[in-house]
């Protein structure tokens, strides 16, 4: 049996925006022992929140969309607290309450919540904030990615 089928994926993910709104970048890091896989994209405007959302997104799709990843545990790391608080405790209030804020007015980037939500229900996700522009090796690869991505539309 290959013995990887148990170990961890582990992501990195970011996002970041030029202004806000602006031009925006997202990037993740999808890792598999010893087996990076990166991914990138980008908006023409958008917000920072908005790109750290989709940078989780792609990257949980990926692992979903792979038949090697998707029963295994996964470990997401955001520099977002917004991303890491609102997947792990807001969202069921807002679900609850009709997708409402607790000041009753309509969350924001519902849609995006929607497919994070979709998204993690499929698999065994444990969420983790890292300290942005720290020096953490893969944060800092995809702040990489995401500033690439936004200077594609600053031309």
């Amino acid at each position: 049996m290959d013995s990887r089928c148990d170990s961890e994926i582990v992501i990195y993910t970011d996002g970041g925006c030029s202004g806000n709104p602006g031009p925006g970048g997202w990037g993740c890091v999808i890792i598999d022992g010893t087996e990076e896989s990166c991914l990138s994209g980008g908006e023409k405007y958008t917000t920072n929140n908005r790109m750290e959302l989709t940078a989780a997104i792609c990257a949980l799709d990926a692992v979903v969309h792979n038949s090697s990843w998707k029963n295994r545990p996964v470990s997401v790391y955001s520099d977002s607290q917004y991303v890491k608080n609102g997947i792990t405790s807001w969202i069921s209030s807002w679900k609850k309450n009709g997708w409402k804020t607790s000041a009753k007015k309509d969350v924001l980037n519902k849609d995006l919540w929607m497919r994070l939500d979709a998204l993690y229900s499929q698999l065994a996700v444990e969420w983790k904030w890292v300290k942005g522009h720290a020096g953490i090796k893969y944060n800092e690869l995809c702040d990489a990615l995401c500033r690439k991505e936004m200077s594609l539309f600053s031309r």
